[in-house]
């Protein structure tokens, strides 16, 4: 939702903190898509401003947290880009403070289920952080201490978790949205939920050759595909549907993160399955539905757009990071899947290309907006606007460097893991899901007030800082 007058006072506040003191002249991010160099150094620009937000470094912070208005999920998901980002440019700069925060998260019981999250924590929470562990593992970042559960135990322990809400006393299968009985949003089962626990199975069969793990990734489509969730004539992904009427009706709103986490599922278990047809012609039809609606030809050329939100311009904080997934999962489905390489990557460059220019907002002029089929900032700014940039751009160094597919226990991967972990363990409810963000985040269109109140603060804030400049250097 966009923020009130009196948060935006506080962003502006904290974005001059991270930026410079006076402002500068718009200057956009340029990258040439065929080099690597060019590639990378927008890459580390990106992440660099995306890193100024995080405070859970600062002393007396909590490792791992992001400050409001960001939620936890979107901690756990930034320190998955992290990973990744580590892995496309070779950067080491953030590798400790990702490993502290990841390690910090982990709670008690070793499965991403910190007791302080306990009064929103969702399927969906839970699975972003299971995401960051499994890039871990599959990417050979480095691993913790012997003594320490290894990235894949973790990605385990989730799966072994949400194995157990699995729920068939609603709907016949899924798994609810929250955890917790008590928490709004139980009587709720989206896709992002069971789309996550689909695409964990389906990692983790490929990563072991454990077929537990396909049998799930088998079952959950089987259940998603017979849902509301889905409309197999249009290929069509739903957000939710409620318990409250036995699922016979769903929420349609079209989100990126959606569709991305499907298709990549498919894309684990196509590659797994040594190129099985079914999984191949899943892939394909959920492919160009994903392509026609996420890149609308009236809207950009082959650039990415989040259709529900982003022409209306109310996109909220939770999805204005939902392009950073779609981005990363269509790029490991080119990885993995490779008569649709050539047919991604001709979308990912244009929209790679799209996000650096509209990296040039902000006081520094390359803080980076939503809008990427334009290069004329659009204002908004935050940890998902980064978060996006920087997957969509380092999604192009698999092309120019010839990155490998993920490692697997048979390709070298070399992450611990432990097939009982979680077992028992903080299984809650019986699971649950959101759509879009939050219960209380339902978006908004931002106000002649808003403007008004954005327009007052900007004009206060550029006085201080001229009577500061004049101050510093005219008074002794």
């Amino acid at each position: 939702m966009y923020r009130r007058v009196s948060d935006r006072l506080a962003s502006a506040v904290s974005l001059l903190c991270f930026s410079s003191l006076l402002p500068q002249l718009s200057h956009a991010l340029t990258i040439d898509v065929t080099n690597s160099d060019s590639i990378k150094a927008a890459s580390s620009q990106v992440a660099y401003g995306m890193m100024k937000y995080y405070t859970g470094n600062h002393t007396g912070d909590v490792p791992g947290n992001l400050p409001a208005p960001y939620y936890w999920w979107e901690a756990g998901a930034m320190f998955g880009h992290m990973v990744e980002y580590w892995y496309y440019t070779g950067d080491t700069t953030y590798n400790e403070e990702v490993t502290q925060a990841l390690q910090h998260q982990i709670g008690d019981d070793s499965d991403f289920m910190p007791a302080n999250q306990s009064k929103s924590l969702g399927n969906d929470d839970q699975m972003f952080w299971a995401f960051a562990a499994m890039s871990a593992a599959e990417l050979n970042y480095p691993n913790p201490p012997d003594n320490e559960p290894g990235w894949l135990a973790l990605a385990q322990a989730v799966f072994n978790e949400q194995a157990l809400r699995w729920d068939t006393l609603k709907c016949n299968g899924g798994l609810r949205w929250q955890i917790f009985t008590f928490n709004a949003g139980f009587d709720y089962k989206n896709t992002i939920s069971n789309g996550g626990f689909f695409q964990l199975a389906a990692r983790l069969a490929r990563y072991t050759d454990n077929s537990t793990y396909s049998d799930w990734a088998e079952k959950t489509w089987d259940w998603f595909e017979g849902s509301v969730l889905f409309d197999q004539s249009k290929w069509q992904v739903n957000d939710g549907t409620s318990t409250d009427n036995n699922c016979s009706d769903a929420d349609q709103l079209q989100w990126s993160y959606n569709y991305g986490t499907f298709l990549v599922g498919m894309a684990f278990m196509y590659n797994h399955t040594n190129g099985s047809d079914v999984w191949y012609n899943r892939l394909e039809g959920l492919l160009n539905t994903t392509l026609t609606t996420f890149f609308p030809a009236n809207m950009g050329d082959m650039i990415m757009v989040e259709i529900t939100c982003e022409p209306l311009g109310n996109c909220n904080n939770d999805q204005r990071s939902f392009k950073s997934f779609l981005s990363r999962w269509l790029a490991l489905t080119a990885q993995l899947v490779p008569p649709v390489y050539d047919r991604i990557f001709a979308y990912l460059r244009k929209s790679a290309i799209g996000a650096a220019g509209q990296c040039d907002g902000g006081t520094d002029g390359i803080t980076c907006g939503h809008e990427w089929n334009t290069t004329t900032w659009d204002g908004t700014y935050g940890v998902g606007e980064q978060m996006c940039a920087m997957a969509v751009i380092n999604t192009i160094l698999i092309d120019t460097e010839h990155l490998s597919a993920p490692y697997s226990n048979s390709t070298g991967g070399t992450s611990k893991g432990n097939p009982t972990a979680g077992s028992g363990t903080g299984s809650g409810g019986s699971g649950g899901g959101g759509s879009g963000g939050r219960p209380s985040a339902a978006t908004s269109p931002i106000t002649t007030g808003d403007k008004a109140g954005a327009g007052i603060i900007t004009a206060i804030i550029l006085f201080v800082l001229i009577i500061g400049s004049w101050w510093l250097l005219f008074v002794e």
